[in-house]
């Protein structure tokens, strides 16, 4: 029972060192392979990333969570931008275009008016229209408009120093480096009486992953070693705080606060979009309605008392169109600044496991598996159960995201699933194999000698008689018997005789051809089966053996040492018997005659 145990020890260690293994090749080939690190990271990262927008897209089609009814858009889609181009003879349309639109929209008292447009540098025949821009949105608060960084060279455009009043103070506390992804070395400024007015202003730039969507946004970016906001960042934290304020702060955990809302920040400072549904989720009303309803008509009959107001392009071909990870896949820019506000509002971003979670999620499901595999008296219980286990796990993946918010690994835990169940039942293969060959031995092998027992020299012979007929080849059988045996029982003790038979054991086995079979058949008698050999080559094997046992110092304890001797008698198939009770009798009449003609010596009858 001792030894089974540590077979089953053993298996369990291979099974262990086996995933070890396979992590650490993996491991050290990525290390040592640049381009195939790229390309499996890449493969993971997009595959992990297509479970998120599986899950997004479920939580969509249950419509949760539900759209911010303050958010409003106010698009210039396509009705809207032909009705422009016709009214105005141009695109852009003039500027004083949109100071009269703040004007109007200001009689209402919106809570803000956020504009995902760029107002970049002065048309020169239009300069009245870009002063009253620039007047109108100085004269209110509540205005936002967006400028973009960019990485172009300083011989190209010179970095501009931007105002103060447009970065913020940011105290980082967490792993999270924004520079590396968001750190920006030049930019693209708007009017400047924009932006050295009172207007606050904030950056559009977003990343997409490396499928081409986007799912995260930087709600901070660096610029000269200044923390700059994002556009609807700024809007949504001066909302939360009813004034603005300039200090954020980054705890140890990530999150990026703005009073009771806390933003999960990955360590490139992305925040993961929750997302609400398709393209016209949020309400959205076409610009052109509200431009007649300036002029008199009564065609939109919105409210916008109290609502937060984005205005941006919806219209394709003003090409501000963003692939996102829901159903239909497109959205326009202005819709995923209204997400972001949206999700600041309601506390909503969705929080991605660390590293070290992701490995014990991942190590989690490979001891359970194990455990199925291991303690599952069926292989297609096991099978089922694995299964199951898997998509009980894709559920569990898909209700925390919902409940939770938060996203955990879907890929690596299937993938750790299926090898664990591979090589868990590999182990188990391999532990039933040992086990069987334990009991094999047991069943095959004298415990003292190691030689195997009787009943295993009685079915080699019956088979070495019927193979020898079949090919007509003969085969030989040596009886030994160890001379005055007794003798060390009675003088030495019974353990300096088990000692003697243990080491003439190993010296037949070591003298022994790899084919020959050497067993117990005893008391003090041995036997050896030899394959496909005749009398005179029995006897020279016989004879060799003989000698090699005299000429051996046999330890009886650990301080006397005895010359030990045997006879031995041989006969062969089919020379002298045509069974194999007959053989063995023959050989038995060998040894009897060694025996009586002075022992240590090879008998033939």
């Amino acid at each position: 029972m001792k030894n089974l145990i540590k077979t089953k020890w053993f298996i369990y260690g291979t099974y262990l060192l086996l995933v070890m293994a396979t992590l650490l090749i993996g491991f050290v080939l990525l290390q040592n392979n640049k381009t195939l690190k790229n390309v499996i990271v890449s493969f993971f990262e997009v595959a992990e990333n297509r479970t998120f927008d599986y899950r997004q897209a479920i939580r969509v089609m249950h419509k949760r969570p539900l759209p911010n009814k303050d958010i409003v858009i106010l698009a210039i889609d396509d009705a809207s931008l032909e009705m422009l181009w016709d009214k105005y003879g141009e695109w852009p349309i003039p500027r004083g275009v949109y100071a009269d639109l703040i004007d109007y929209l200001e009689l209402q008292n919106p809570q803000s008016i956020i504009f995902d447009l760029m107002f970049i540098k002065s048309i020169k025949a239009d300069g009245d229209n870009d002063k009253k821009l620039s007047d109108t949105m100085n004269r209110y608060p509540n205005i936002y408009t967006a400028m973009n960084f960019d990485n172009q060279p300083a011989d190209v455009r010179k970095p501009a120093d931007l105002p103060e009043r447009l970065a913020v103070n940011v105290e980082n506390n967490s792993g999270v480096n924004i520079k590396n992804h968001y750190g920006f070395k030049n930019c693209r400024t708007i009017l400047p009486e924009i932006l050295n007015g009172k207007a606050s202003v904030g950056m559009t730039n977003l990343m997409r992953n490396s499928d081409g969507i986007i799912r995260n946004v930087p709600p901070l970016m660096i610029y000269k070693d200044k923390y700059y906001p994002y556009l609807t960042f700024k809007a949504a934290s001066d909302y939360l705080m009813m004034e603005a304020d300039n200090h954020f702060v980054i705890d140890r955990n990530s999150n990026l606060k703005v009073m009771e809302t806390k933003i999960p920040l990955t360590k490139n400072g992305e925040a993961i979009l929750n997302w609400y549904g398709p393209s016209g989720t949020h309400t959205i009303v076409p610009m052109y309605k509200v431009i007649n309803e300036m002029s008199g008509a009564k065609t939109s009959g919105f409210d916008f008392k109290d609502k937060i107001i984005i205005i941006g392009t919806t219209a394709m071909s003003l090409h501000d169109t963003k692939s996102v990870p829901i159903q239909e896949g497109v959205y326009p820019g202005v819709e995923v600044h209204a997400t972001f506000f949206n999700n600041m509002l309601d506390d909503n971003f969705i929080k991605k496991t660390d590293t070290v979670t992701d490995f014990l999620i991942v190590a989690g499901v490979i001891v359970l598996v194990g455990l199925i595999v291991m303690l599952s008296t069926s292989t297609l219980f096991a099978f089922l159960s694995t299964v199951l286990f898997g998509i009980a796990y894709l559920f569990v993946s898909y209700y925390v995201m919902e409940l939770f918010n938060l996203w955990i690994p879907v890929l690596m835990p299937i993938i750790a699933i299926m090898a664990s169940f591979a090589l868990s039942f590999l182990a188990k293969y391999l532990m039933k194999a040992r086990d069987f060959e334990y009991q094999y031995k047991l069943a095959t092998i004298d415990g003292l000698t190691e030689l195997y027992n009787h009943r295993y020299f009685q079915d080699t012979l019956r088979r070495q008689i019927e193979i020898s007929r079949r090919y007509n080849q003969p085969f030989s059988l040596i009886i030994v018997d160890i001379d005055f045996f007794k003798k060390f029982n009675d003088t030495y003790g019974h353990q300096a005789g088990d000692a003697v038979l243990r080491q003439v054991a190993q010296t037949l086995k070591k003298n022994s051809r790899a084919t020959d079979v050497v067993c117990r058949y005893g008391g003090e008698e041995m036997s050896i089966i030899l394959p496909n050999t005749g009398a005179e080559d029995a006897l020279f094997n016989a004879n060799r053996i003989c000698n090699a046992v005299s000429e051996k110092p046999f330890h009886l304890n650990p301080v006397d040492t005895a010359t030990v001797t045997i006879s031995l008698g041989v006969a062969t198939f089919p020379d002298n018997a045509q069974t194999p009770q007959d053989l063995i009798e023959w050989a038995d009449k060998g040894l009897y005659y060694a025996k009586e003609h002075g022992r240590n010596q090879v008998g033939r009858y």
